[in-house]
């Protein structure tokens, strides 16, 4: 400390205020006790050192300094409003600084600096001030925890800044030995009362204090309505079922036991907790039921009063408990109508519905009208969730039950009954509905068939995907459509079905995007063109569903001439999104550049461009006529060619050619060598060379029986030429060696070859047995005439009984007349 301080005569007591502070005892010890004291022995020297200040007031420091050095500045740090302020000379060693302290200090102090400085050194010296608030605290409310003793809360105010001298609080005119924190804002004092807590109303009192002043809080009250209960202990689960379990826990506080006590049981799994409430006089058990077979839960308890409901308590450490396993939850089961066939198809039950491992599914279905041991039943494997049920859906409803099965057994039966699927979908009217931040806001008018609520099912209208559903209260007409597979620019129908008894009737259909977005580029991928004079009709096919990322609400055509260097573009549109051509009018002979886009709610959109060249009317006929006659005379060019390669095979279907007969050496023999027979020939093997008529030697056995005339064997004859011979009707005893009629073949040529050379005539002196055989004239030919004929017996000697002659004839198509 300065030197001087105990030996300071007549000095005028220091005066210290709450605004102002002003040091005057080293001014006066400087000038008035007749001794001059140089800073030398300590160096420079600022004063006062380490005093306590309150925001707002003003303080004047002093600067001492040492012989043979010069004043160079004085300051403090962190007060801005102050920094530059000149310091005021008292005499050749002190200078005062007076400063108002608008800021509290920093984290530590407040630091007041003087510097000085000569030829050779330069000296620093300084002093620390507390700049801080006193105690603003407020807000207090005490209550008791175990009706022994007393716990007070109130709000802390500011902060003082004087971290070297904090605030001190007492409770009850006692001090506050437990007082903390418990967060930036709030305050706790405990205490313990010496009297006992009793009904009755009476003052607490806390006392906040520290150097620069105190603030005292007063509260009234009646500690028996305010008892916030302590936590219970050791709480347990003592009987666990498959959707129950009871509880039990104690109380350390033994004057709980007395109180009428409502308990809150928070029961969590994965994330989520199902609050009940119990309540009793000295509660120590609760029942908690509708939990989750097969699952695995946590518990923690925590109490009030009943009577004055004060504060709930603390909540218990937490206690876990896995429940019984149990058959799975009934499925959600929904179906899909197609042409001769039902998709039924349910969802994946989660972990919490199918209490255990699902080892497969049974699907039951039977016509409405059949009985119960006509019913047809599948099993379908765990990893499966749909069946498809080739049934008669034309006019037969049916009802299908599905159910999972799991360790302990089968799920309660889901059942669905199927509309028919002739239903008239175009009765139902279909509107546009608008996608919002990725889901479908979704509200229909309610409808007295939804006995038991209401489906909503959705799939992309243009693909072939699993439909999915959500069943929604009958006492809701409105829902939120959100799915994972939801994808911008793909279209979606909605359906809206009212739940039956029954089978579901269809109420509504929407049909929208999530979000529309620009249709690509391309889009129009048959367009076409067409002149008529000065105009161009563009068509095009009309959009697939698939190719639409927006609903179409028209096209517009825009064309520009391509050889002018005005960008001038014409444009014709329209508002239905059914048209399929646009036309452009008052077109010059000359090319032009052709745009169609289509019209959406995201803007213009799949553009397709292309060029064309327009002709005069006189270019298109010219180019029709050559076009045409180009057209024929290859057209004559090919069935020219056609015919040369396939000539003779033509030539042979239109004029086949008629074969020569060719004789050979054997023409004629001695007739009374051997008996000669006519053998025929099929007019089938045209075009072949065959000897004519040529005797054949056979052997045969002898005649010894008389033939009479009615048993001729044959006649031969000869007939002009051009004539030919008709077929003979052959007599015989024996049918194997002579053929009938009945053997030759049946031809439009029936004749035999005749020979116009020769016509042979037994002779007389031949020996012939005397019971000689006739021979008749041939038959009449198929115009009438009867050739001229010679009869002639035959008999054969014992000499010819061993071989016969057979005349060969070859048969030749007849010409037809000319």
């Amino acid at each position: 400390m300065f030197p001087l301080k105990s030996r300071v005569c007549g000095v005028e007591s220091v005066t210290r205020s709450r605004r102002t502070v002003v040091v005057t005892w080293v001014l006066l010890a400087l000038l008035f006790c007749g001794r001059r004291t140089q800073g030398g022995e300590h160096g420079l020297m600022v004063f006062p050192r380490d005093q306590t200040f309150q925001v707002g007031s003003s303080a004047t420091f002093y600067c001492v300094l040492p012989p043979g050095q010069m004043f160079d500045q004085m300051y403090v740090n962190g007060q801005n409003s102050t920094t530059n302020v000149d310091a005021v000379r008292i005499n050749e060693s002190t200078f005062a600084l007076t400063v108002h302290l608008e800021r509290p200090s920093d984290i530590s102090s407040t630091d007041i600096i003087c510097k000085s400085r000569n030829q050779e050194v330069q000296m620093q010296g300084g002093a620390s001030a507390f700049v801080g608030y006193p105690p603003d605290d407020k807000t207090l409310q005490c209550e008791t925890r175990d009706l022994e003793s007393v716990e007070c809360h109130w709000k802390v105010g500011r902060s003082t800044h004087l971290s070297r001298e904090p605030t001190t609080y007492r409770l009850l005119g006692g001090s506050c030995t437990a007082a903390v924190s418990v967060s930036a804002s709030r305050g706790q004092c405990s205490q313990k009362v010496h009297v006992k807590v009793v009904a009755g109303v009476r003052n607490w009192t806390l006392t906040a204090e520290n150097v620069l002043g105190k603030v005292e809080l007063t509260e009234t009250a009646d500690l028996t309505h305010r008892v916030r209960m302590f936590a219970p202990e050791d709480v347990t689960a003592s009987a666990v079922t498959r959707r129950k379990v009871t509880l039990k826990w104690r109380w350390t506080v033994q004057r709980y036991r007395k109180l009428n006590v409502t308990c809150r049981v928070k029961v969590s799994h994965d994330g989520t907790s199902v609050v009940s409430e119990a309540s009793g006089v000295g509660l120590n058990s609760a029942v908690v039921t509708e939990l989750i077979p097969n699952w695995k839960y946590n518990v923690t308890v925590q109490c009030r009063t009943t009577q004055h409901s004060w504060k709930w308590g603390d909540w218990s450490s937490a206690s876990a408990f896995h429940t019984e396993a149990d058959v799975p939850d009934a499925l959600d089961v929904w179906m899909q109508m197609k042409q001769n066939h039902i998709v039924v198809i349910w969802k994946e039950l989660l972990d919490h519905q199918s209490h255990g491992r699902i080892i497969d599914y049974t699907v039951t279905w039977t016509e409405t009208t059949a009985t119960e041991q006509q019913r047809n039943t599948t099993t379908v494997i765990h990893s499966k969730r749909s069946v498809v049920l080739s049934v008669d859906t034309s006019s037969i409803r049916y009802r299908i039950t599905v159910t999972a099965r799991n360790d302990m057994g089968n799920s309660p039966p889901s059942t669905i009954t199927t509309p028919n699927v002739n239903t008239d979908l175009a009765s139902v009217h279909t509107s546009r509905i608008t996608g919002v931040n990725g889901s479908f806001p979704l509200s229909w008018s309610s409808s007295p068939a939804a006995s038991c609520g209401y489906i909503v099912d959705w799939r992309p209208t243009s693909r072939n995907d699993t439909v999915e559903w959500l069943k929604v209260s009958r006492h809701e007409t409105s829902a939120n459509i959100l799915s994972k597979s939801f994808k911008d620019g793909l279209r979606y129908s909605l359906s809206i079905f009212a739940c039956t008894h029954g089978a579901p009737e269809l109420l509504e259909r929407r049909e929208g995007y999530v979000r529309e977005q620009v249709i690509p580029s391309g889009l129009f991928t048959a367009l076409g063109w067409r002149q008529q004079g000065s105009k161009v009709d563009v068509t095009w096919a009309p959009v697939a569903v698939s190719e639409q990322t927006a609903f179409i609400e028209g096209y517009v055509l825009y064309w520009s001439n391509s050889n002018r260097s005005s960008n001038v573009v014409f444009n014709v549109s329209t508002d239905n999104p059914d048209a399929t051509s646009l036309t452009a009018t008052d077109l010059e002979i000359t090319t032009y550049t052709f745009t169609v886009k289509a019209l959406t709610a995201v803007g213009e959109c799949g553009t397709t461009s292309f060029t064309v060249t327009l002709n005069s009317p006189t270019d298109n006929l010219i180019r029709t006529v050559v076009i045409s006659l180009v057209s024929v005379f290859l057209l004559l060019l090919l069935i020219t060619l056609l015919c040369c390669r396939q000539w003779e095979c033509i030539k042979s279907k239109i004029y086949p050619p008629i074969p020569e007969p060719m004789l050979t050496d054997k023409w004629m023999l001695s007739q009374v060598e051997n008996l000669c027979h006519p053998r025929y020939v099929d007019r089938s093997l045209q075009g072949e060379v065959m000897d004519v008529p040529e005797l054949l030697c056979e052997t045969r056995p002898p005649v010894t029986d008389h033939v009479t005339d009615d048993e001729k064997l044959f006649v031969f004859t000869q007939t002009p030429k051009g004539y030919y011979n008709q077929p003979l009707k052959i007599h015989s005893t024996s049918p194997s060696a002579v053929p009938t009629e009945s053997d030759l073949p049946s031809s439009l040529f029936r004749g035999v070859f005749a020979n116009p050379s020769y016509n042979p005539t037994l002779a007389p002196d031949n020996e012939f047995n005397p019971e000689l055989h006739n021979l008749t004239s041939l038959q009449n030919n198929c115009d009438g005439y009867t050739p001229q004929s010679r009869s002639v017996t035959v008999t054969p000697t014992d000499e010819d009984t061993d071989s016969h002659c057979v005349v060969t004839y070859l048969l030749l198509p007849q010409t037809p007349p000319i």
